[in-house]
């Protein structure tokens, strides 16, 4: 049973989606059709969408209001593809980009900033700290700011946090409003409210909450983002989302068609459960997982007030790797133990998209506690 944090379980009605006839993108009539439909239920599932799946309840809620308008957009690629385009297509040398960072992806958008050639100023706190707001108020107060851009992540899957990205927000709308905001909701979307209607690149992919194959990158831009794409003209072709704002004449190059159709079908079942609903699945199977994380004596690496509802991240000191091994082979359970400096001291729980049910959580923290 897969219970990793991404990629997630696909359900049986997304495999029978995947197993049907090829379509070819580039003539096929038929694609346009699915896609349409799947950028329409990705703006229901991002709050953006002013009809139609619209009453389902949004990410941040906002109903498909003026303010939320944002077009979305599905590139062919996993996720970090949109991380990087987010940066390719709104960096060029030169441009002042704040980096909020409190672990390996909020740093890993510095990375990306400094290989197309921007100034990145990393605000950093370690991956067991909230978001450093301190820091990031002296950083938007400092003379010699100029900040274009800034970025940040929502939830650092790594070390299962959820940030507290609406006062990073409020911050930075405060110190200045004309600042464009990038957020990796990679790891939340679908599973938590996100409030897209405040960002202007809301970062989303296939394989988290959504439940589908990895494959693509998604998006929900501002018109004040696409303005400022257009005015720098990105070079790149692939990672890059203005190729995706008009599609009527066709895609910049021949799409990801099973990756589409499989997405398509995974949102239509999140859609009809309700996204109330689907949120309160999560809710329920992060609480259980962490009690029962509890009674094994567990902790969690950030409080319970920051801990995400996608996914748990248990502290278990120089024996992740194998608490894996065992749980694979004596179980056929498999989870994630944590990334970079943390590798061999975590592991990862991934209650999330299909994955977030309570039996699904009780039968991986029953075999959890045989092997702990």
């Amino acid at each position: 049973m897969l219970m990793t944090p991404g990629p997630t379980a696909v359900p049986e009605p997304v495999r029978d989606a995947m197993s049907r006839e090829l379509i070819n993108p580039d003539v096929d009539p038929r694609f346009r059709e699915i896609y349409d439909r799947l950028t329409d239920r990705l703006a229901a599932v991002y709050g953006v969408d002013p009809s139609g799946y619209g009453n389902a309840g949004g990410a941040g809620g906002a109903g498909g209001s003026e303010d939320a308008a944002r077009d979305v957009v599905a590139l062919g690629g996993e996720g970090i593809l949109g991380l990087e385009a987010a940066v390719a297509s709104l960096v060029d040398p030169g441009t002042e980009v704040l980096c909020l960072s409190n672990g390996l992806y909020g740093e890993g958008f510095a990375d990306f900033v400094e290989s197309y050639g921007g100034e990145a100023t990393l605000v950093a706190a370690d991956s067991d700290e909230p978001l450093p707001l301190d820091a990031l108020d002296e950083a938007l107060a400092a003379d010699e700011s100029d900040f274009d851009v800034a970025t940040m992540v929502h939830c650092e899957t790594p070390t299962g946090t959820l940030n507290d990205i609406g006062s990073a927000l409020d911050r930075i709308e405060t110190a200045d409003a004309e600042v464009l905001t990038v957020v990796d909701a990679v790891s939340s979307l679908g599973g938590v409210p996100v409030p897209t209607d405040r960002i202007d690149v809301c970062l989303g992919a296939s394989q988290k909450c959504f439940s589908a194959p990895p494959g693509l990158a998604t998006a929900a831009v501002s018109d004040r983002a696409w303005a400022a794409m257009e005015a720098r003209d990105p070079h790149s072709l692939y990672a890059n989302f203005l190729p995706f704002r008009d599609v009527s004449d066709g895609f910049p190059y021949t799409h990801l068609t099973t990756e589409v159709v499989a997405l398509d079908a995974a949102l239509g079942l999140l859609l009809d459960e309700g996204l109330d609903a689907v949120r309160e699945r999560h809710e329920a199977a992060a609480a259980r997982c962490r009690e029962r994380g509890a009674e094994l004596g567990l902790e969690t690496v950030p409080d319970s007030e920051r801990s995400s509802p996608t996914v748990t991240a248990f502290e278990v000191p120089g024996r992740a790797a194998a608490l894996q091994e065992r749980l694979r082979e004596e179980r056929d359970i498999i989870l994630a133990t944590g990334l970079g400096e943390d590798a061999g001291d975590v592991l990862r729980v991934g209650h999330m998209g299909h994955n977030a049910r309570v039996e699904r959580v009780d039968e991986t923290m029953d075999a959890l506690a045989d092997v702990v």
